[in-house]
């Protein structure tokens, strides 16, 4: 082997690129958290041919002294930490002092900045390049702030080059960074422009209002359309932000935003709490859609464990867990019929009058159109029929409805309408096939999938029940003996008091070798020591485990699917109000156990769409 020697700082710098520069989207990434911590509020990207030819960073933050240009373009130099103390309570973005350096080792770039406390005429100009990277300081124009240039990216090192992909790949890897960062800050106002063609233009966000208005323009109205916002604080975290519905999901995890203190992260933990709160509500085989943020003092977490910071290490990830995984469960269990209804209904604007909450059709007059305005149909009041005859019919005979029954029954949700406030969900009107409920509210139509419906409800009165009572366990005949690792082993003695609460009586009897003499009863046909060894994998890696609590809701699910009402079976109207009434009280109602809708809205407007009303 040759002498070891000291690299040179070039091959050095280099080095470090490769770890920090990957692309385009890389430098953006950097050269934008650098803005940001100088108190930057408005930043405009200019980048040219993907970024690979030009990126062009523009701030109004705070700037940078004269005497401070070419230490900035230097190895390990840094503003934001001092000492260890400053390394364990990171409250910038950046931290690491190797973004400048490593980048122009392998581009052309050039830094002009104007520090606030400076005089007007006392801008600076500083440019580097690639080889030895000897910087050249000059006089320059400048309002207070920086900016950035950098040109030609791997112009020196062909080989990188060769990696990078077509000039619309780079470029969507770089938005996706500008579009992550803007959602970190409401307060700052991003300007991005591709080849001369203004792509983004997000203008600072304040108010509530505001601020879902940018989630919006990022993540898509549809996204809003469908999510629940919640705000949490416990236990000194703070959980706030936009999470999607159940029935709003994706094929891909690419809508799913999740920030620590201001820092885009995509970590384990996370994941699995988020998974674990969407279990039984989400559709087999997709995703969630969220824009989180969680606040926490610097001190609990470590953000320095990855090079490009995208991961972070909790000091107490249980407790991180566990708060996530209660929050998120309760703000999907506390979305009630109402409150879809009023989402729904919020999107049709003008639609209902706040004073009387009666619906209000669309204008008509001379703008209606050539089909010309028409009068909604307006039955004469009758009386209630009550669950006539015809509900009864075997499912054969259905399609013979009269229409005086179904005038019956809309005659009779007038008169109940008149006397005291219409559910939610409304009263039910007819049963279409034997599969679906219709009912009628105050904003149009609401068709029930009654099965999918009653496995719900059927579904949480269980798990009510169990959760109640414990899990419920019982002794082996002969203790099941099973060889583990040692770490294995460590951690079932370490956490065997939480394992009894599970239901899992476990003893360690050798140093790679334990003993499960107790087990939940209901696993007691399940394969136990492939439970055990799943068990102590998720305490090892999440700090608790939910294997057992899945399993028993799965069995908990099979048996309220064979429980419920099946297609073709008719129901009287008393007993679809009945159903109406008990969805409207029962937590994640609008998804069954596998994930589908249990009800829809179709409003007066789209029905009014379908048949060109009002055009």
């Amino acid at each position: 082997m040759k002498r070891i020697a000291l690299l040179s700082q070039r091959l050095a710098n280099q080095i470090a690129a490769g770890e920090v520069v990957e692309r385009p989207a890389s430098v953006v990434k950097e050269l934008l958290e650098n803005s940001l911590d100088a108190g930057a509020d408005r930043i405009e990207i200019d980048v040219e041919q993907g970024g690979a030819k030009l990126i062009r960073i523009r701030d109004n933050g705070s700037g940078i002294d004269r005497e401070d240009l070419g230490l900035a373009l230097s190895r390990h130099a840094t503003s934001k930490i001092a000492n260890l103390d400053d390394l364990e309570n990171i409250a910038s973005l950046g931290f690491r002092g190797e973004a400048l350096a490593s980048i122009c080792s392998v581009s052309r770039l050039e830094l002009v900045s104007r520090a606030a406390n400076a005089a007007e005429d006392s801008a600076w100009r500083v440019q580097a390049q690639g080889q030895e990277m000897h910087t050249d300081i000059s006089p320059a124009a400048h309002p207070q702030g920086t900016t950035v240039e950098v040109r030609d990216l791997f112009f020196n090192t062909p080989a990188r080059r060769k990696f990078l992909r077509t000039e619309k790949t780079e470029f969507d890897r770089l938005e996706e960074v500008v579009k992550r960062l803007a959602l970190s800050r409401f307060d700052v106002s991003f300007q991005l422009r591709h080849n001369q063609r203004s792509i983004h233009h997000l203008q600072a966000a304040r108010t509530e209002q505001e601020k879902q208005r940018r989630v919006a323009l990022v993540c898509g109205p549809a996204f809003v359309e469908n999510s629940v916002r919640i705000d949490i604080e416990a236990s000194g975290l703070r959980l706030w932000g936009w999470v999607s519905q159940p029935t709003f999901s994706r094929s891909q995890a690419d809508l799913q935003y999740f920030y620590v203190n201001g820092r885009i992260i995509r970590d384990k933990l996370i994941s699995h709490a988020v998974r674990q709160a969407y279990q039984d509500v989400l559709f087999h085989g997709r995703h969630p859609a969220f824009v989180l943020y969680l606040e926490l003092q610097p001190a609990l977490v470590d953000v320095n464990v990855h090079p490009t910071k995208h991961e972070v290490r909790f000091r107490d990830g249980r407790l991180v867990h566990d708060f996530l995984f209660r929050a998120l469960h309760k703000a999907l269990a506390d979305v009630r019929p109402e409150d879809k209804l009023a989402m729904q209904v919020s999107r049709d604007e003008g639609r209902v009058d706040p004073e009387t909450g009666e619906y209000l059709p669309p204008s008509t007059g001379s703008a209606a159109g050539e089909f010309g305005g028409q009068e909604h149909i307006r039955f004469s009041p009758l009386s209630y029929g009550g669950g006539g005859s015809a509900y009864s019919r075997p499912v054969s005979d259905s399609a013979g409805v009269s229409a005086n029954h179904i005038a019956e029954q809309i005659s009779a949700y007038a008169e109940l309408a008149k006397d005291e406030e219409v559910p939610p969900l409304g009263y039910a009107i007819a049963q279409l096939h034997g599969i679906y409920i219709l009912a009628q509210n105050r904003a149009g139509l609401v068709i029930v999938d009654m099965h999918a419906a009653h496995e719900r409800i059927t579904y949480e009165r269980m798990k009510a029940a169990v959760l109640s009572e414990g899990i419920r366990a019982q002794p082996l005949l002969v203790p099941l003996s099973i060889a583990v690792s040692q770490a294995e082993a460590d951690c079932a003695e370490q956490q065997a008091a939480g394992l009894f609460e599970l239901g899992l009586g476990i003893e360690r009897v050798a140093s790679e070798s334990i003993l499960v003499r107790q087990v939940p009863v209901i696993l007691a046909s399940a394969d136990i020591e492939q439970l055990v060894r799943d068990v102590l994998a998720d305490v090892r890696e999440h700090g608790s485990s939910e294997r057992i609590r899945n399993y028993q809701d799965e069995l908990l699910g099979t048996m309220a699917c064979h429980g419920s009402v099946r297609a073709n079976r008719q129901l009287t109207i008393p007993e679809m109000n009945a159903l109406l009434r008990d969805m409207e009280q029962t937590e994640r109602s609008g998804q069954c156990n596998h994930g589908r809708p249990t009800w829809v809205l179709q409003s007066i407007e789209q029905l009014d769409k379908l048949f060109l009303r009002g055009q």
